[in-house]
């Protein structure tokens, strides 16, 4: 299950430095061209969600790889859940379905390795 946990926490924290970083570099007007779709959402707001992501997929592994606090990745697993979790609320009162299936599938990765490395499998 280590392993399996490593992997999670791996693909999770490709996703959210991919997209926080696409988030952080490119202007508001562009986003929808890259598939994202954050309407009304101030440019601020935008930034702050990127941030939020690329910190939490770095949180993922980097303490573990570097065995500097790896007491991080389940609370960096725990935030990006909470981060996904706006995700999916934002595109559900925006009625986009399918916009809200990535995030579901991200939430839940999110507290599959949340709940790992908080149990049994804890550094």
């Amino acid at each position: 299950m280590n392993v399996v946990l490593w992997i999670l926490a791996g693909i999770l924290a490709l996703a959210m430095v991919g997209a926080g970083s696409l988030k952080l570099i490119t202007p508001k007007d562009q986003l929808p061209d890259k598939g994202m779709e954050l309407g009304e959402l101030p440019a601020g707001a935008i930034k702050g969600i990127g941030a939020l992501e690329v910190l939490g997929g770095i949180g993922l592994v980097v303490p573990a790889l570097v065995n500097v606090a790896p007491v991080l990745v389940p609370w960096a697993a725990t935030g990006v859940a909470v981060v996904m979790a706006g995700a999916v609320v934002f595109h559900l009162r925006r009625k986009e379905v399918t916009g809200a299936l990535p995030a579901v599938a991200l939430l839940v990765v999110a507290i599959v390795v949340a709940w790992g490395r908080f149990g049994t499998w804890a550094f």
